[in-house]
C-alpha cells in the first residue's frame, strides 16, 4: 500500500492529491456528525475483536507488550493506512479520470508485471492476515470451547471457514446498505456482551478473579452460576439487545441505529449493575485486585 501510494504521488504530484473526496458539500455541523457517526460504525466493526481480545491477549508475555502492540497496532497503523487509502483514492482521480476504490484495480493499471504481481501478493497476503486476526481466531477459539475433547482449535477454524463460505459475505459488498444493517445488528449484540462483561469485572467483581475456578466447569466452581449460566446476565442481555435490534430495523430511527453498540452498552451494563447489585464485592484494604495490577 505504502508503494503504491509512493506510485500515485509520483505519478500525480502533490497537487493532485486531495483530502476532500465528497460529491457534495457539507457545513461543518454536518461534518462532525458524518464523522461521528463513522467513528461509530467503525467501532460496531471492531466490536467482534474487541470482545474477543482475550484469544490473542493470552499470549502476550507482559502487560507492556500488550499495551505496546495496541498502541501501534491500532491508532497508528489504522490513521496511516487510512491516509493512504485516502491518498492512493484522491489520485486515482486525477491519474485515470475517475475515482477509484479497489486497490486490485489499481494495482492493474500500473503497466508493469512485476509490480502488478508483487501488489497482488501484498493484497493476497493483506487479505488472509486481517481475516486470520478478525473472522478465524476467534469463531475457532468458541467452536472448540464448545466440546473441548471433541473439537479441536483446528477444526473450530474449519467450521469456522465453511461457514464463511456458505454465508456468502462477498455479497454484503454489493450493497451498502446491507453492510449498514449488518454493522447495526452487530453493534446491537455484542454491545450488550461487551457491557455486562465490563461491568462484572470492574463493578461488581471489583477486579478480582479466581484462577483456579476459571478452569472448574463442576458445580462446585466459583462460575458455575445456575447449570453453567449466568440468569442475572442473560435477565440484562435479551432486552439490551431486543432493544438495539428494534431500533436498527425501525427506519425513523436510522440515525440512532449507527449507536447500537453504545446504546447497548449502556443498556445492558446499567441493567446487570442494578440486577447483580447485590453480588457486589468490597475489596479489602491493601487489596491488589487484578484490574490495578494491569
Amino acid at each position: 500500500m505504502l508503494g503504491l501510494a509512493g506510485w500515485i504521488v509520483y505519478k500525480t504530484g502533490f497537487d493532485g492529491i486531495s483530502f476532500t473526496l465528497a460529491s457534495k458539500s457539507l457545513s461543518a455541523g454536518e461534518q462532525t456528525w458524518q464523522m461521528i457517526t463513522a467513528t461509530a460504525l467503525v467501532v460496531s466493526y471492531f466490536s467482534g475483536p474487541l470482545l474477543n481480545f482475550g484469544d490473542f491477549s493470552r499470549y502476550g508475555k507482559s502487560m507492556g507488550e500488550i499495551r505496546r502492540g495496541n498502541r501501534w497496532g491500532l491508532p497508528f497503523n489504522f490513521l496511516l493506512f487510512s491516509i493512504v487509502t485516502v491518498v492512493i483514492v484522491s489520485g486515482t482521480q486525477s491519474l485515470f479520470g475517475r475515482m477509484i476504490t479497489d486497490p486490485i484495480e489499481t494495482v492493474s493499471r500500473v503497466g508493469n508485471d512485476l509490480a502488478v504481481a508483487i501488489g497482488l501478493l501484498t493484497m493476497i497476503t493483506a487479505t488472509i492476515g486481517i481475516n486470520i486476526v478478525a473472522n478465524f481466531v476467534s469463531p475457532a477459539f468458541d467452536f472448540s470451547n464448545c466440546s473441548p475433547q471433541k473439537i479441536s482449535f483446528r477444526t473450530g477454524g474449519m467450521i469456522a471457514a465453511v461457514g464463511s463460505i456458505l454465508l456468502t459475505p462477498w455479497n454484503l459488498f454489493n450493497s451498502p446498505e446491507l453492510i449498514h444493517y449488518t454493522l447495526d445488528v452487530l453493534g446491537a449484540f455484542i454491545g450488550p456482551l461487551f457491557g455486562i462483561l465490563i461491568v462484572d469485572f470492574y463493578l461488581i467483581k471489583r477486579g478480582q478473579v479466581s484462577v483456579n475456578d476459571l478452569f472448574d466447569d463442576t458445580p462446585k466452581g466459583k462460575y458455575w452460576y445456575r447449570n453453567g449460566f449466568n440468569p442475572k446476565a442473560i435477565a440484562a442481555l435479551v432486552p439490551s439487545v431486543a432493544i438495539g435490534l428494534v431500533i436498527s430495523f425501525i427506519p425513523a430511527l436510522h440515525e440512532v441505529a449507527n449507536f447500537s453498540w453504545f446504546i447497548g452498552v449502556f443498556l445492558s451494563g446499567a441493567a446487570y449493575r442494578w440486577i447483580a447489585r447485590d453480588e457486589r464485592i468490597t475489596a479489602p484494604a491493601g487489596f491488589n485486585t487484578l484490574a490495578q495490577k494491569e
